[in-house]
């Protein structure tokens, strides 16, 4: 149990800015009270994510959501809250240049100003002490004709390629895929087998993330985690939940069964380093946005514990002698037990309050912030 508890007590996961500014769905942004007006409020919520589960302490930037004037005094600010500046995410879905893709668009001049911003990124992170650089692409097309297919995978290639070229020795970047949305017809990314192949291509600093909501219904997530952990080109994940596509809800909630069995591979695969980035991507829309990410770390560090839990060598033996029913009931063992006393026994240990949802409520952190934050930009990401 020793070795489960020091196994636990060594896990980050990262919070994401953006969720903890106002988001909602693609018809309506709905806002919220204390919801922070800049990157570095953003950062103060996130520090108390951190404060109360002891697992949060890194904080991904999204640019240009996140732009400030001086990088280095985020970083700052950051640290002094006891938080880092993490994944910086690059965004080339939000301008009107890129109705017909950014990076892979038909213009030459939107692919410049598009690689532009991703080298801008690089940037962002040498300024900040960031090692990841996350891409994500909305490009693809919506109509048969639109756009060549095989072109658009060229110009891809060459972006990436000149962005791979400035990454720093000790930098990498993390290559998200995602079936649909907005592209209806193709999509220049669409599944981990195109993200693979990139990466393959550009070199070890390329690796895939894996968005758990970025997959068609009954996708076996956790063989692609397997699979690329096999090829040593799995970089990280974003953590949440969907019920039909994209939805990022919070991660676990709407099935922490998969989550435990991507769990278990991350661990059966020797993913759980910090090689592997444990990244939250969620928006909460109608639930508190610091509570909400307290809830998400919490739901990801149950499914750990209890993929941690899961009897290795009884599965192996239960395996090898083809076992089915004796196999599985390993696996649903590990997954049935309670590990809530487990955890707050660890955190405990930390010198945290073993229930981080009640002390963060108890804390008053929220009624000050909504008191505080009045006049000013709300953050969000529009719609």
């Amino acid at each position: 149990m020793s070795d489960i508890k020091a196994a636990l007590l060594a896990q980050a996961i990262e919070t994401p800015s953006w969720a903890y500014g106002n988001s909602g769905t693609r018809f309506k942004v709905f806002a919220q009270r204390g919801v922070p007006r800049d990157p570095y409020e953003k950062l103060a919520d996130a520090a108390q994510v951190h404060a109360f589960t002891g697992a949060a302490p890194s904080v991904a930037l999204h640019i240009p959501w996140d732009k400030v004037d001086d990088y280095a005094d985020l970083a700052a600010h950051a640290s002094n809250l006891g938080v880092r500046i993490g994944a910086i995410n690059s965004n080339v879905f939000q301008d009107d240049d890129y109705m017909l893709g950014s990076v892979t668009s038909p213009d030459a001049r939107v692919r410049r100003k598009a690689t532009d911003h991703l080298l801008e990124c690089v940037d962002v992170m040498d300024a900040t002490g960031s090692d990841t650089l996350k891409l994500w692409f909305s490009d693809g097309t919506n109509y048969p004709g639109q756009d060549d297919i095989r072109s658009r995978q060229d110009r891809l290639a060459e972006s990436l390629a000149e962005v791979y070229d400035r990454l720093g020795e000790h930098q990498r970047f993390l290559l998200e895929y995602k079936l649909f949305e907005p592209a209806f017809y193709t999509t220049d990314v669409p599944d981990w087998g195109t993200a693979y192949a990139h990466c393959v291509k550009l070199g070890p600093k390329a690796q895939v993330v894996v968005d758990t909501g970025h997959h068609a219904p009954g996708t076996n997530i956790e063989f692609i985690v397997a699979f690329l952990l096999r090829e040593g080109k799995l970089g990280g994940f974003d953590f949440n939940s969907r019920f039909y596509a994209d939805d990022d809800l919070m991660a676990g909630a709407a099935d922490p069964f998969q989550l435990f069995r991507i769990m278990f591979e991350v661990i059966r695969g020797g993913g759980y380093t910090e090689d592997v980035a444990f990244m939250l991507d969620q928006c909460h829309n109608i639930e508190p946005k610091i509570a909400g990410q307290i809830r998400s770390v919490m739901n990801v560090q149950e499914a750990t514990a209890k993929a941690l839990l899961v009897d290795r060598a009884a599965l192996a033996a239960a395996q090898s002698a083809g076992d089915v029913l004796g196999a599985n009931g390993v696996f649903m063992d590990a997954y049935n037990t309670d590990v809530r006393p487990l955890l707050a026994e660890v955190r405990a240990e930390q010198g945290l309050d073993p229930d981080p949802m009640a002390a963060y409520a108890r804390s008053g952190y929220f009624e000050k912030i909504a008191a505080e934050r009045v006049g000013g930009a709300q953050a969000g990401w529009g719609a």
